[in-house]
């Protein structure tokens, strides 16, 4: 998945503004995720898995530096056999996100969990995109921004419940550096007064199955029945000697 003015983005104040809050968010939410296999979707150039301790982590893309090269709707992974799936700012670049949303749920084990970074429309960044003699065609502009009320109604069809969330960059898209500097203060301020306002949001949400029951190995199950089973017995053998 090729996204026209990407590179320059990232390397941009406007980028680096955007990656330095997501990525100490990120690496904050996926710290603690453990298993064995880690994905990840999208902004291939950053390394959203570096803080997790699974021990192998991918990333895969249609292009560029990926371990896995393939289509983003249909992934070359068997069904519930991934642990953790990271999505910084791929969803709102592809023609159909719902159907990648159902792949990522396929991969996923019971108990899974996806981390999903976008920009909010909802925002001073989403309505810039509505700008007169704004460049078209160029990132993160040419992007289909998803409310995170509409992804929340997506993940739970599928199954998924969210367990966390964050909203940030709430200075406007200043394309200066000095200018995002000075406008540093509306973070705090942002968090306590217009929380649903931040220029991005991360989600991560876990994978529920209805009906799951955790199988225990035989000879831990037959364990568990003689401790149950213990009380029994002994008011028993109480009674018959009395």
């Amino acid at each position: 998945m090729s996204i026209p003015g990407l590179d320059a983005w990232l390397q941009s104040p406007q980028g680096s503004y955007v990656l330095e809050w997501e990525q100490a968010k990120i690496d904050a939410l996926v710290a603690d995720i453990f298993g064995f296999h880690a994905l990840q979707l999208g902004l291939l150039q950053v390394d959203y898995l570096r803080d997790n301790r699974i021990p192998l982590r991918l990333k895969a893309g249609e292009s560029g530096l990926v371990d896995v090269r393939c289509d983003l709707r249909q992934l070359p992974f068997a069904s519930a056999s991934l642990d953790l799936v990271v999505l910084p700012h791929v969803l709102e670049f592809l023609p159909d996100p719902h159907q990648m949303l159902r792949e990522v749920e396929r991969v996923l084990i019971p108990e899974g969990q996806v981390v999903i970074a976008g920009f909010n429309p909802l925002s001073l960044w989403g309505l810039r995109r509505y700008l007169p003699g704004q460049r078209e065609g160029l990132f993160p502009w040419n992007g289909n921004y998803l409310s995170v009320l509409r992804l929340k109604d997506w993940l739970a069809l599928l199954g998924f419940e969210v367990d966390r969330g964050n909203f940030g960059c709430y200075a406007p898209p200043f394309e200066q550096s000095k200018w995002l500097q000075r406008c540093h203060f509306m973070e705090p301020a942002g968090d306590r007064w217009w929380g649903f306002a931040g220029g991005t949001y991360l989600l991560r949400a876990v994978k529920r199955v209805p009906g799951m029951r955790l199988v225990l190995p035989a000879w831990k199950e037959r364990k568990a029945r003689a401790k149950a089973l213990a009380p029994i017995t002994q008011k028993e053998a109480n009674d018959n000697g009395q």
